[in-house]
């Protein structure tokens, strides 16, 4: 017995086990041969190699596991990504670690690691149904404490029931916060004021007449389901101001933004309201917006009543797509992997100019791709440096075939820029800078190419006037003739930039006004290094 106990690796259960069978010899009912047989058992090693085993299995190993000390490693190395990407081009260590972060492997195993982190693994079981009586419901009370913040959460009349109902949840808000109110949550009293029959404005008015703690009475829905936020960004294409949208369900709740603005999309449950939050605002209660279909829907009816009353019909009306939201994802700059640089405006706005300029800069590193002919080469003119030569034949046989970007014909000639020329400036690790026509925009915009589109647009008709004479700048509407422009040709370019904003202006990624051409030409060489050294929105299958 004591040699049993002076073994340090002999583990205590079995030790104190013995210990009592000692004590208790006397008083148990049973014979010497009994005694020893179960005395021995406790102390035989297998029983101890048995129960050493055991206990690694039941413990898992807890003395020896390692615990994750974060649940978003995912998220911190994209803010590393972001520190250290205008460092990428000029420190070793910064650019090896950028591509680094961005290997799939690397990125695979810290989604694992946020996977496990978060325990998401796990499988999720329906709720265990409440056993009550028939004709007896359960309610749960629910208080919060009220504040300037909004309760986050909106009211319905059910239109089955007639009761009032939780209609939806804000991701963020106090009702979210709290984990005791869900969607569905039949609304029985509030304040101890009784809500049957009453509406939902009739509801507000209460809410809003209470101070310090709202306790409300509520009958639990079938079920609840948890409210997980979706990871979609997306760019709005038009600006919105929830105090003016008369069909808004709350607009307390309402979220507004401008065009431009990306927005953090955490729900999308309601097929006419989503809930949003604009990227990097620290509120993190999100708002209502209209969803893409009901903004869609009313562009839709906005146009056809325009019609209806008279108005000048807009053929551009019948464009393919009604730009509302586009999903995005950001895109890091990559040494050697260099996006062209895409200039649209209209004609005469001065595209030409600032392209020349931004090359002269560095010619070496900007590039413009070699345009096709149809027509023979001029006296001193070299095949593949001023134009590549080909037959018609060949021209009109790559149009049809679409692998020209933009093309047209003049003087009996066709010209065009070739796709595979654009590539293969990119692939050479060159900037390529293009002017096409702002048609050729949706050949240009692939996940391919990743273009970063610059709209160049003049000022108003005074300044154009003013700024274009006082440069003595040459008309591009008379080819044959060296002459300023006419009242009727600046007319003609700001006509052609509000087609051409109404058409594209969902494709932009940059307006540059090209008021003054030395102020303009700073601004295009600032988006210049911008491109190349921050990670910018992109559409979200670019990065895919």
């Amino acid at each position: 017995m004591t040699a049993v106990m002076a073994n340090g690796n002999w583990d205590p259960a079995l030790s104190r086990l013995l210990v009592s069978l000692e004590e208790a010899r006397q008083v148990l009912p049973s014979s010497e041969e009994e005694f020893g047989f179960l005395s021995g058992l406790l102390q035989s090693k297998e029983l101890h190699a048995l129960v050493k085993v055991h206990n690694k299995i039941i413990n898992n190993g807890k003395d020896e596991k390692f615990h994750p000390t974060v649940s978003n490693s995912m998220q911190i190395a994209l803010d590393v990504l972001d520190v250290i990407a205008p460092k990428a081009t000029s420190n070793e260590d910064c650019k090896n670690l950028f591509i680094l972060l961005q290997k799939p492997h690397i990125q695979g195993l810290l989604c694992a690691h946020d996977a496990v982190a978060q325990k998401d693994y796990f499988p999720r079981l329906p709720e265990i149904p409440l056993e009550v009586d028939e004709d007896e419901e359960t309610i749960k009370i629910v208080q919060l404490v009220k504040s300037s913040e909004p309760l986050g959460a909106t009211i319905k009349t059910d239109e089955q029931t007639g009761k009032i109902v939780i209609a939806r949840i804000m991701h963020g808000g106090a009702a979210d916060r709290s984990g005791l109110i869900h969607v569905g949550d039949e609304v029985c009293e509030v304040n101890g004021i009784n809500v049957e029959g009453k509406t939902p404005n009739d509801v507000l008015k209460i809410l809003q007449a209470s101070e310090g703690t709202i306790t409300f009475k509520l009958v639990p829905a079938d079920s609840k389901s948890g409210l997980r936020e979706s990871k979609v960004r997306v760019r709005a294409h038009f600006d919105y101001t929830s105090s003016t949208d008369p069909y808004i369900p709350c607009k307390e709740a309402g979220l507004d933004f401008k065009k431009g603005d990306i927005l953090h999309i955490v729900s999308q449950d309601d097929a006419y309201w989503w809930q949003a939050r604009r990227e990097g605002d620290r509120n993190m209660r999100a708002g209502l917006i209209p969803s893409r279909a009901l903004q869609e829907r009313r562009i839709i009816h906005e146009r056809t009543q325009k019609e209806k009353s008279g108005d000048e019909k807009n053929d551009d009306f019948d464009r393919e797509e009604i730009a509302t939201y586009e999903e995005v994802a950001k895109l890091y700059p990559r040494p050697g992997l260099q996006r062209p640089l895409v200039l649209i405006g209209p004609p005469g706005v001065g595209r030409n100019e600032l392209k020349r300029r931004l090359i002269a800069t560095d010619p070496d590193k900007y590039k413009t791709p070699i345009p096709y002919t149809s027509r023979p080469p001029k006296h001193g003119e070299v095949n593949g440096k001023d134009y590549f030569f080909v037959t018609r034949e060949k021209m009109e046989e790559d149009i049809e075939a679409s692998k020209f970007i933009e093309f047209g014909e003049y003087k009996g000639n066709l010209y065009g820029t070739s796709a595979e020329s654009v590539k293969s400036l990119v692939n050479a690790g060159y900037v390529c800078i293009l002017n096409p026509h702002y048609q050729a925009l949706k050949m240009l915009r692939t996940p391919q190419l990743k273009p970063y589109i610059i709209y160049i647009k003049p000022p108003t008709f005074d300044i154009l006037k003013e700024t274009r004479n006082a440069a003595y700048a040459r008309s591009t509407f008379d080819e044959t003739n060296s002459r300023g422009f006419t009242d009727e040709e600046f007319h003609e370019i700001l006509h052609s930039s509000e087609r051409i904003e109404f058409l594209y202006s969902h494709l932009f990624d940059e307006v540059i006004v090209n008021a003054d051409l030395s102020v303009a030409f700073e601004q295009l060489v600032r988006v210049a290094s911008k491109v190349e050294t921050e990670p910018l929105w992109v559409p979200a299958s670019w990065v895919q």
